[in-house]
Order: structure tokens, then sequence, then C-alpha cells
């Protein structure tokens, strides 16, 4: 049954992504030499604007809780509601989004291996607060030796938040019926970019790196789909079918 083999698919495939990633630690003191190369890079674009994104974010409980909130979901239950729905009511472009996925799982490993990089929140001399640590009570050295072992704390370099964002926005935008539903999922990886950078989880060249990996994979997706296009490609949904 196709459900059966999409759902083991994806599952074998991020438990793989995981664990790899938590094996992946790389040198502390490398990932923060390379937090403050980027820091050094945006301050020369003029673009280090991180800290004040962050401060006036914090001016408003609502505005850190729902980032916060969004932060920890956006990669579990509404990139898993979106590829639930893909798969029910746009079978036919669902296909195209997974292979996406898997090639953006592949490359974020090999980011995460060849550049480690600390996140912001680590660096509290720049100003930054670990605001979803505070938000759902665990801190680093409180999670449990089984967690650790998928939890990688220098696995910033690419954003996988704002690649999963895209590989599902921009499809379902495609999708969407509606121009209020289009416009939603065009603006969701703007506001899931403005979330990694207001919880000081992201830099924003950390983003830009998950934008390029988003649309590579989509590139790599696109190919697979030229080798295979009755199973892969991407099209719309046929008529009746949303």
């Amino acid at each position: 049954m196709d459900v059966v083999r999409q759902l083991l698919f994806f599952a074998g495939a991020y438990l793989a992504y995981s664990l790899v990633r938590g094996l992946v630690h790389g040198d502390a003191t490398e990932a923060f030499n390379h937090a403050r190369d980027l820091i050094q890079i945006e301050r020369t674009l003029h673009v280090f604007v991180e800290p004040s994104v962050q401060a006036w974010a914090m001016g408003s409980r609502a505005i850190m809780d729902v980032s916060s909130w969004l932060y920890v979901n956006a990669q579990t239950s509404i990139t898993i509601a979106a590829l639930v729905y893909l798969y029910l009511r746009h079978n036919r472009s669902f296909y195209f989004v997974r292979n996406m996925f898997a090639i953006a799982m592949l490359i974020a490993l090999v980011g995460y291996a060849v550049f480690p990089t600390a996140p912001p929140r680590f660096l509290p001399e720049w100003g930054f607060i670990d605001s979803v640590s505070d938000f759902t009570g665990m801190h680093v050295s409180h999670v449990s030796p089984t967690m650790s072992a998928l939890f990688n704390p220098y696995a910033a370099v690419p954003s996988m938040h704002v690649a999963f964002a895209l590989m599902i926005g921009w499809p379902l935008a495609a999708l969407a019926r509606t121009r209020p539903a289009r416009v939603l999922w065009r603006l969701y990886p703007l506001l899931i970019a403005f979330v990694i950078v207001a919880t000081a989880n992201h830099f924003i060249l950390d983003a830009l790196l998950g934008a390029l990996t988003a649309a590579v994979s989509a590139y790599g997706a696109r190919r697979l789909g030229q080798m295979r296009p009755a199973a892969w490609r991407f099209s719309p949904a046929p008529a009746g079918a949303g």
C-alpha cells in the first residue's frame, strides 16, 4: 500500500537525518568561530539586524510566545500536516515535494559536517536570549541522553526551518484555489524567517542558505521528475481534486 511505503520512507529518512545530524557535532571552538565569522560578514554587509529584531520582538510577550511555538512546531506539526494534505488532496504533486525533502536533508547534513555553526542564542554577549528554551522550559543541559543522540547544537547552517517552509509553502501556494490561501502560503516562509531570527536560533545568512538549499532541492527533484515523470513530476492536481 502506497501510504505505508511513504510513511516508512519519511520515517526512515528523517530518523537517519536526525541520527546523523546528532552524530555530526563538530568542534565547539570551530562552531563559535564560524558564528562570529557570520556576524562579521553581516556587519560588513550592514545586515546584522538580528539583535534589533529580537529586542523588538521581546517587547511583546504574545509575539515571542507565538514565535517560540512556531519554531518548535514548524518542522513537526505544520510540516507533517502539510505533507499529509498534499498526499491526500494533491497526490500527483506529493512525490515531487517528498523528493525535495530527501535531497534537502542530504544537503543539510553536508552543511552541518563542513560548517558547524553555533546559533545566535549561544552568544549572549551580543544581546541574544534563548527564548525557545525559556518558553518550553527545556534547556540543552536538561536534554535526556536519548534525545541528545538526535540533537546537534551546532546545526545552524543551513536553516532547515526556512528550507522546509519554502518546500511546503510554495507548492501549496501554487496548488491553492483561493487568493487568500495563495498569499498566506507564500508568506509562510517569510514568517518562519522572522521566527528563527526573533528566537535567536539562526542568523539571516543561515536563512538565505536555507532558501538556497530549498532551491537546489527543487532543481534536483525536477530532474528526478524528468527521469520518472509519471510518478515524480510537479503538476497541478486534477480538476475536482482540491
